[in-house]
């Protein structure tokens, strides 16, 4: 056995740290003498040399290696032409065992992929023949084409890869994110449908993602619902975790947050959607389990955009914007394609004034979720907050033709609508719709109630905050409830449901003041006291927040804050 069938033997036993050594060791005397190794020992050393290189993450280095094997196989190529094979027994068995030149140019662009180089990655594979690609390859060009915003080449390739393996879920996925029509996606896996018994359901499940990606989450629900309740398909950790995120899009948090629950209670490493757990969970008010949430997914694995997100909802919630910003841009270096990553550093930015850059990051989350509408939200409250009105309300009306009549699109048209006096009249035509539609949208029952108290109908509003609250009980509603009892001076019911509104979120400000204010004006006598410690403790509290955030601005410098904590 040659050494070279050893390096060969020991990187098919995955000993890559030893081919590494030895590989690097044996090429360093091939340059010092090229006669040592034949051309054909010469390329497979640089291959399994790049292969260890790829394994340490050295992508750069991996690169350089794979590029030198490639022009090494060239060589090779050009030198079996000239000279024909003189039918040596030991030639055959040492060709047939060569690297193949398609796997290591997959493997290169890999390594362009982690490096974010993507042009070279699709450059490389657009080099090997249709003919000659394999699946992975496909797969790999359909993402890559995807991204590059290349669409009718991703379709040509995610059908190559069905076309092979018409299982390959993912694929399907790709292509209805695509606007592939449900039933030409179905049409490609029927054959194998028919001939395989217990597959009767991935023609729902395809139908389910066509409703998904078309934006009808009504629709998606229900159909991934009956898919759910069926005996072999129930407590799918996937399709809960789908459930899920479709309730949250269409606005209903209470769900949402029941069905990842019980996904995660399945599996309780899952990871994948525990970043919108968390902003949901941090939106309730619990940031202490959002904080043992975060916890948790770092110990699963710190190599996910989710547990910085989870982490980062956790501070901005706690109004420590600029490490929130860090955490953001953290979860976004590890997955660029996180939604909620960007949607967190949008915020951040955003909430510290930076509403330029704020409007960067909703656009991209925008391109990469076109029918989630709290990206939309986002860049429309960017777009309120520096004063753009006309934007905001070009982007509302587009985000309405384009998703639908629904609750939360009327509801974010009406919230643009009701900063300009002149379309108030439509804000509320709008709302009433909305309500119409969905009584319980909490986003609509709040906008109708600032309405009524502009127009100081403080009895119709009280009226709209007790049906809303009949069925469910959220923090808002109930300090908006407090506010409109204080304004027909039903003092202690008012009380009553400011301190509803703190038990559901202790850190809700505005209930606090709403309920500080009125123990001064019930002891006036006391009023002064408690002024002079109210501002005592409120500059505390200000040094601790300034505080806070220039210390985050120094943990962006240095990320190995986090691994202390």
């Amino acid at each position: 056995m040659s050494v070279v069938e050893h390096v060969r033997e020991m990187a098919s036993a995955g000993l890559h740290s030893n081919v590494r050594l030895l590989s690097g060791l044996l090429l360093t005397m091939s340059g010092n003498n090229p006669e040592l190794f034949s051309p054909s020992q010469k390329y497979q050393l640089l291959v399994y040399h790049a292969d260890s290189l790829f394994h340490d993450k050295e992508y750069r280095n991996a690169v350089s290696k794979y590029t030198m094997a490639l022009q090494q196989k060239k060589a090779l190529s050009k030198t079996s032409k000239v000279r024909p094979s003189t039918g040596n027994a030991a030639s055959t068995p040492q060709s047939q065992c060569l690297p193949s030149e398609i796997e290591v140019k997959y493997k290169m662009a890999e390594c362009y992929t982690m490096l974010k180089q993507d042009k070279d990655a699709i450059a490389i594979l657009d080099g090997i023949p249709s003919r000659q690609r394999t699946p992975k390859i496909n797969m790999m060009l359909a993402n890559l084409y995807k991204k590059a915003g290349q669409e009718r080449s991703s379709v040509t390739s995610y059908k190559e890869v069905l076309r092979q393996c018409p299982l390959a879920l993912d694929a399907i996925l790709g292509l209805l994110s695509l606007s592939v029509k449900g039933a030409e996606v179905a049409s490609m896996t029927i054959n194998v449908i028919q001939s395989i018994p217990n597959l009767d359901w991935l023609s729902v499940w395809i139908k389910a993602y066509a409703f998904v990606h078309t934006g009808d989450n009504t629709r998606a629900i229900n159909t991934i619902c009956s898919l759910e309740k069926k005996s072999l398909l129930r407590d799918n950790v996937d399709l809960l975790g789908s459930l899920a995120d479709l309730y949250f899009r269409a606005g209903d948090n209470k769900n949402s947050i029941l069905k990842f629950e019980q996904a995660q209670m399945l599996d309780p490493y899952l990871i994948k959607g525990m970043d919108v757990y968390g902003y949901l969970l941090a939106r309730e008010g619990r940031l202490e389990d959002v904080e043992n949430l975060g916890c948790r997914l770092f110990n699963i694995s710190d190599q996910h955009a989710e547990p910085w997100v989870v982490s980062g909802c956790h501070s901005f919630y706690s109004k420590r914007y600029s490490r929130a910003l860090y955490l953001g841009a953290k979860a976004i270096q590890l997955n660029s394609n996180s939604v909620q990553a960007l949607l967190l550093k949008g915020a951040a930015l955003r909430n510290m004034g930076r509403v330029q850059e704020a409007i960067i990051h909703f656009r991209e989350a925008i391109r990469l979720a076109p029918c989630r509408l709290d990206c939309y939200e986002g860049l429309i409250e960017c777009y309120l907050a520096s004063n753009s009105i006309r934007e905001a309300m070009v982007m509302a009306n587009n985000v309405y033709k384009t998703l639908g009549a629904n609750a939360q699109t009327l509801t974010l048209l009406a919230t643009v609508c009701l900063e300009d006096p002149v379309t108030q009249e439509k804000a509320k035509t709008l709302l009433d719709k909305a309500l119409t539609q969905r009584p319980d949208y909490i986003k609509a029952v709040v906008k109708k109630a600032e309405l009524l108290s502009r127009e100081q109908k403080y009895e119709d509003g009280i009226a709209l905050l007790r049906n809303a609250l009949a069925n469910q009980s959220d923090c808002v509603l109930h300090r908006i409830l407090g506010d409109f009892l204080v304004a027909v001076n039903e003092y202690q019911e008012a009380m009553d449901q400011y301190s509803i509104a703190l038990s559901l979120d202790p850190n809700d400000q505005k209930s606090l003041e709403g309920m500080q204010k009125m123990e001064k004006e019930e002891s006036p006598t006391d009023a002064t006291q408690e002024e002079d410690v109210d501002d005592m403790e409120g500059s505390g509290e200000e040094g601790d927040l300034e505080g806070s955030d220039s210390e985050a601005a120094q943990w962006a410098d240095q990320e190995q804050w986090f691994g202390m904590q």
